[in-house]
């Protein structure tokens, strides 16, 4: 127990109510981690596979129930709905803790209650948080070692203080009707109770990195953002740093991880990897933003990952990684997963633990007869990554020189732009959105909106939230320039024209060029628009008059969009900032205007 009279009575007072049989604290050690692994895979919890081919790597199965965070049960409980806003969920703290006491009460008897200290960045430095989070899922703690910073130092950064966030996970019943993942921000602490999946109860992840830390952030003055952290490297060795926010299904991994095409690589250009998720950005001395990721490791998508989409997120998972809900290979004990290659395992277990196959795989029904669940995961130490960059440990961060937001649209919005200003930037990614692709989300085409790609991350009113940005602006005095990109144009046919992937380094080139004041731009009235001459298109298939396409404004379709962006501002609410209101008359007037 440490000295921290805060820390032991808050445990004291969790064990109480949950009742373990007893309690072990996490020192982050890796002879306590084998201990524990041995421990899970006695009791089947784990898979130990083949050590030869996978060293260090576990199979973990969810319950059928539980296998993707649940919007629909998810809460941001503040004294007020107004706080919450409209967009979240809420419930009034008072109730919330009573009805989810009764859910925790004795959900750990005949339990071992785990006790991780973690931080979120590096222990001591100016952008790091720290929690503890109280579980009874070895799964959990193992993956908390990877994902987050754990050990005794964080105990020693917390002090005597209270400002930790207090995490309470149990997997209780796994009773779906009971699951609950719960932000209590003016209280610091998140509860989840009847989930075993990652993305309810690492609590360190979405809800600590995100939805508490927005909360902070807005109350400190720092931001925190669902946004990769990419470096580029230019031929000289100069390496500048981006920023971007892409809703799901949106290329966003992928760029994190980006492999030059070899025209770029055989002239120098190399990509370094910040972070694939999450970012929290600070105003450093030198007046420019600093982005640092505060996570340790990945939680990837394992479905279509494979040497050809991203041989670099393959590379992270081949040493000491967690497979959650993957198909798994009897005849060599290792892992599989739909989009991993050609050759899916004659002898196989599915996602659920049951003989698996292949040829009844329909894609049609892929929860019931795919060998890995569609949203099956990894979670893997980001130092085995082949481009992790060299300043990811580093305490300040680095520096960014551009943000850039991104979604899937057919027609509307062109390949690239850039904002006019800081307020019009915000304004880019207050509307951005994604259209549907195929009959199973609904009607194809339907426009989604996910601003900044926060929807479900905000952990207050989403208006508010869009205040902060716009506040932030006024005080950073380099800010990075705002930047919109849309990798899915297609033509006639449905067809995309970019050729996406690593070929998105060379709209990146021409951001970090604007950014630089190295070359002009064509003011349109969405933004600026490159020259279609500025884009790089050596060793490509496509010939200017498709870029010209590409990055064509086509006036009645932002027309007919500005609609559904009022439709959405009002489902915000009144809390929606005047200057964003003003953003959307302006655009409206302009495309209008002959």
């Amino acid at each position: 127990m440490p000295s921290n009279k805060a820390v032991r009575e808050w445990i004291k007072e969790m064990a109480k109510m949950t009742c373990p049989d007893r309690i072990v604290w996490i020192d982050g050690s890796d002879a306590q981690r084998d201990e524990l692994r041995a421990e899970a895979c006695s009791t089947g919890e784990m898979i130990k596979l083949n050590q030869d081919l996978l060293p260090g790597c576990y199979l973990h199965r969810t319950a059928i129930n539980d296998v993707a965070r649940v919007e629909a049960r998810t809460f941001i409980c503040t004294k007020t709905k107004e706080d919450a806003g409209n967009i979240n969920n809420w419930i009034e703290p008072g109730e919330c803790y009573s009805r989810l006491s009764k859910l925790f009460k004795n959900s750990m008897k005949g339990r071992t209650m785990y006790v991780i200290p973690y931080s979120m960045g590096i222990v001591g430095s100016d952008f790091a948080k720290y929690g503890i989070e109280l579980t009874d899922s070895i799964y959990v703690v193992l993956n908390m070692l990877i994902m987050t910073r754990v050990g005794n130092d964080v105990l020693e950064a917390i002090g005597d203080g209270d400002g930790f966030i207090k995490g309470l996970h149990s997997k209780a019943q796994l009773d779906e009707a009971n699951r609950y993942i719960v932000h209590f921000p003016e209280d610091n602490t998140i509860w989840s109770v009847n989930s075993g999946y990652g993305g309810n109860v690492l609590l360190g992840k979405k809800c600590f990195a995100l939805r508490i830390a927005s909360f902070l952030g807005r109350k400190e003055g720092w931001m925190a953002e669902h946004m990769l952290i990419l470096g580029v490297e230019f031929p000289d060795g100069q390496i500048k740093y981006v920023c971007a926010a892409f809703p799901s299904a949106c290329g966003k991994t992928n760029l994190a991880m980006l492999i030059p095409p070899e025209v770029y690589r055989k002239k120098g250009y190399k990509v370094w990897t910040v972070g694939d998720d999450i970012a929290w950005l600070r105003i450093g001395s030198d007046g420019r933003l600093w982005a640092m990721n505060p996570e340790n490791g990945f939680f990837g998508v394992a479905p279509g990952t494979n040497e050809k989409s991203n041989p670099n997120a393959l590379a992270t998972t081949r040493e000491g990684a967690i497979f959650t809900n993957v198909c798994h290979n009897l005849d060599n004990n290792t892992v599989w997963w739909e989009g991993l290659d050609n050759d899916p395992p004659k002898n196989a277990v599915n996602w659920k633990g049951e003989k698996w196959d292949y040829r009844k795989y329909d894609k049609a029904d892929k929860i019931n007869t795919s060998g890995a669940h569609p949203n099956s995961r990894f979670t893997a130490v980001a130092t085995n990554c082949p481009c992790l960059s060299s300043e990811f440990n580093n305490p300040a961060g680095v520096p960014v020189s551009a943000i850039i937001f991104g979604g899937r649209r057919a027609k509307t919005a062109p390949l690239v732009y850039q904002s006019t200003s800081w307020q019009n930037g915000t304004f880019v990614g207050s509307i951005m959105a994604s259209e549907t692709t195929a009959a199973a989300a609904g009607a194809i085409g339907v426009v989604r909106r996910d601003p900044m790609a926060m929807r479900p991350f905000v952990g207050y009113n989403m208006g508010d939230y869009w205040q902060h940005w716009l506040d932030m602006g006024k005080v950073i005095p380099n800010p990075p320039k705002i930047f919109h990109v849309n990798w899915f144009r297609t033509d006639s046919d449905g067809n995309f024209i970019w050729p996406g992937f690593g070929d998105n380094l060379r709209v990146v080139e021409w951001i970090l060029k604007r950014c630089a004041g190295e070359i002009d731009a064509d003011l349109s009235p969405i933004g600026y628009l490159p020259k279609p001459e500025d884009i790089n298109i050596e060793g490509l298939d496509i010939g200017t008059d498709t870029v010209k396409e590409l990055l064509s404004v086509d006036r009645a379709s932002w027309l007919e969009d500005i609609g559904n962006i009022r439709d959405f501002y009002a489902l915000v609410g009144d809390r929606v900032p005047a200057e964003l209101h003003k953003e959307l008359n302006q655009l409206e007037a302009r495309l209008k205007k002959d």
